[in-house]
């Protein structure tokens, strides 16, 4: 796909319409306040102790974990779907996601049991150490079975992603069958994802793997531009093919794993984000990674906006929201692709 837009200028753009989303997203909620009382907090000159209060510390951590979860989960669907060679990869649709909720599920409620002797000196860090652990393990194992001489098979991609998903499904309900009553309302969070409880803590946690991706994924750029026209062109181009493969593997299993830890299962930014971004850019992973980070953060803005006002004071599930977005959206790009899908 070609596109005239200068990729530098549509980057600026992306960013700038970023930071109104964040700006909106700092003002509107149960008290709005205006621009000048969110930038007053924010440079130590907030107008009362409320004001600053809510915008320090609840809105201004909620942003910039919605910021970085759509950022993690939206570079991770850009390299996968060039990894994969498949327009339909997503961490949640190929169960990647699945499989790090379920294993941070499994230490929230096996945590106090015997998990407790290999868990416990890991104190908070334990269940994000489990979910990177789980994504990673799921990530190699449907990248192995989809994989035949070099070549990744769609359909065996999708169906292995599907049972994955079903499988972690079923062992997350025998969890919450098993469950504590104080385990059962974490459970509810990690199946539909919010940024309601967002800490400063939550930040740093999804904030370290996310830039440590987004600083090297883009020195692998060009190698993912050859692999889509094959992993022997790629080879033959001099990619060593096999350092590309570990080191995205790695770091887009360690930023999805960090996004679930902190968020619970936002699903579709994976997959919606990187197909807008290709939209305007064109496909070239120079820039769909960086533009995918900017419009993944966007997403989860918008979507957490809208679970924050539409029912106001209650509040709705993100995920409820970004499955609502994506679904349609997920069945338009079957349509665009299925004379290429043969399962």
């Amino acid at each position: 796909m070609r596109t005239s837009i200068n990729p530098k200028l549509a980057l600026g753009l992306l960013g700038i319409g970023l930071i109104v989303f964040c700006a909106i997203s700092l003002s509107v909620g149960a008290m709005n306040l205006s621009v000048s009382d969110v930038l007053g907090s924010i440079f130590g000159q907030a107008v009362d102790q409320q004001t600053d209060l809510v915008v320090m510390d609840i809105r201004l951590p909620r942003v910039l974990l919605g910021v970085m979860v759509g950022a993690a989960l939206a570079i991770s669907g850009a390299v996968m779907q060039g990894l994969f060679r498949n327009p339909l990869a997503d961490p949640a649709l190929v169960g990647v996601s699945s499989g790090a909720a379920l294993a941070a599920v499994t230490v929230i409620v096996l945590g106090g049991t015997w998990l407790q002797s290999w868990t416990g000196w890991l104190d908070s860090l334990a269940i994000p150490l489990a979910a990177f652990l789980g994504g990673i393990l799921v990530t190699i194992i449907i990248f192995k079975f989809s994989t035949r001489n070099g070549r990744t098979d769609v359909g065996l991609m999708l169906l292995s992603g599907i049972a994955i998903n079903a499988i972690a499904g079923s062992a997350t309900g025998l969890l919450t069958y098993v469950a504590s009553d104080e385990a059962l309302r974490s459970l509810t969070f990690w199946s539909m994802g919010s940024l309601a409880s967002a800490t400063w803590q939550d930040v740093a946690i999804v904030t370290v793997p996310t830039l440590l991706a987004l600083a090297i994924l883009p020195f692998f750029a060009r190698a993912l531009n050859s692999f889509l026209m094959g992993e022997s062109v790629s080879y033959q181009s001099g990619f060593n093919v096999k350092q590309l493969k570990r080191v995205t593997i790695a770091l887009t299993a360690l930023a999805v794993g960090a996004a679930v830890s902190v968020s619970g299962l936002i699903g579709f930014v994976g997959l919606v984000a990187p197909h807008l971004v290709r939209l305007i850019l064109g496909p070239d992973h120079r820039w769909v990674i960086p533009g995918s980070a900017l419009m993944g953060g966007m997403l989860v803005l918008v979507s957490d906006i809208l679970a924050r006002t539409l029912l106001s004071p209650a509040e709705l599930p993100i995920g409820i929201l970004m499955s609502a977005i994506g679904g349609p959206f997920f069945l338009w790009l079957l349509m665009q692709h299925r004379s290429r899908i043969r399962l």
